[in-house]
């Protein structure tokens, strides 16, 4: 009897390992810019040192804008080949699984640590029980208006997990715009973009005026890396549509230098409005609505430069046919890319209750930051080593493969 030939899988695509190593410089740089943040004047970090600089935040605002904005690029580039490959229905399940059991995990059994520091850091006569400020976290209501974000509560809070809750928002927004749009239809409409963006310089440019405009207008947010967490949603779909025609990459490798020059001093430009203003994320002068537009264009321009240029620089030694990789760094490579979304996770509660004693010494900043930093991450790979990569059950919990 005849059956009914199963489709074929689409086949899987090239690994770029430039956009693994992006990915974990991100994620391993959050350990050094979460604790920053300790001793940052101009933030309302968890827990906070005695002694604060200003200079903190300017040094960590070149990565501001453009780290996690990349993070969802990389994303986006991700989906739409995970798309072809699993449909709909299996990507919204791999999703589910791969994103939406570690937020909901860590969010119940990470999260609460760094809030209740937050409360026996700022006030010495508070001894509350972290077993008794749990009720207290988890008291909770729905606002729909917060959308994504529709669980809000007097303590509780998704904390750095805020990129998952978007990412798999963005990613379950994708499902029904894939059954709806042919994938024929969307890959025509990359087609007409790339063929522009390759033989018209300065095409892949225009998306910036867009970035300029929803940060001008829309205005910035701490609480998401600095940048509105809607624009994100801008960098996803980017990546999704850059993922439909290899002649992206091309024009990306080609226009490296330029976006890098460009960036660089769209974000330079940007400075002195940030240093000027009184609340440069949200006031509506003409000099902070400026410098906002100016940092919109200048995180696209650098999106375009870093994976351009590592792109070349790896092309560049694959026709120089350089010697292979050696096994070591190979598997070290190996073993932190499939390690960036569990020590994401991880992170920042460490970071915060290493921080809870650290700030106590009487250590100039430069020491104290050191030991923060050097501690934070030893003890992150440590707990990513021996408590969720070794088990299939946290390993689950952690939204790693099996």
């Amino acid at each position: 009897m005849a059956t009914r030939a199963e489709p074929a899988q689409a086949p899987l695509p090239e690994r770029r390992p430039e956009l693994d190593a992006i990915r974990m410089l991100v994620v391993i740089g959050l350990v050094f810019f979460h604790s920053a943040l300790v001793f940052a004047a101009d933030d309302d970090f968890y827990v906070k040192n005695a002694e604060t600089t200003e200079a903190i935040m300017i040094i960590a605002g070149f990565g501001v804008v453009w780290a996690m904005p990349l993070l969802f690029v990389i994303s986006g580039l991700g989906a739409w080949h995970s798309l072809q490959r699993r449909g709909a229905a299996g990507f919204a399940g791999e999703r589910l699984l791969r994103l939406g059991v570690p937020l909901v995990f860590a969010t119940l059994a990470l999260n609460p640590l760094p809030q209740w520091l937050r409360l026996r850091s700022a006030d010495a006569d508070y001894h509350e029980s972290y077993v008794g400020f749990l009720p207290r976290f988890y008291d909770v209501h729905l606002e729909p208006e917060g959308f994504p974000f529709l669980v809000q509560g007097e303590h509780f809070e998704t904390g750095h997990l805020w990129f998952v809750v978007l990412l798999l928002t963005f990613s379950l927004m994708l499902v029904p715009f894939h059954r709806w749009l042919p994938r024929e239809r969307v890959r025509s409409i990359g087609d007409r973009v790339a063929e522009a963006a390759l033989h018209r310089r300065g095409v892949v440019f225009l998306p910036a005026f867009a970035f300029a405009a929803i940060c001008a207008f829309a205005g910035l947010e701490e609480e998401y890396a600095g940048w509105h967490h809607w624009s994100y949603l801008l960098f996803f779909v980017a990546g999704f549509v850059l993922a439909t025609d290899d002649r992206f990459r091309t024009v990306m490798r080609r226009d490296a230098g330029t976006a890098a020059w460009l960036g660089t001093l769209l974000f330079a430009a940007a400075g002195p409005g940030f240093a000027l203003a009184d609340e440069p994320f949200t006031e509506t002068t003409a000099l902070a609505t400026t410098s906002r537009a100016l940092f919109g264009a200048a995180g696209w321009c650098l999106v375009i430069a870093i994976p351009g240029l590592l792109d070349r620089r790896r092309l560049e030694q694959s026709r120089g046919a350089p010697n292979p990789t050696p096994t070591t760094r190979r598997r070290l490579y190996g073993y932190l890319a499939a390690a960036v979304l569990p020590l994401y996770v991880l992170h920042q509660p460490i970071v915060v209750a290493v921080a809870y004693f650290v700030i106590g010494w009487s250590a100039p900043i430069p020491v104290e930051y050191a030991v923060l930093v050097v501690i934070a991450l030893i003890l992150t790979l440590t707990a990513y080593e021996l408590l969720v990569r070794r088990t299939r059950a946290t390993r689950f919990l952690f939204g790693m493969r099996p």
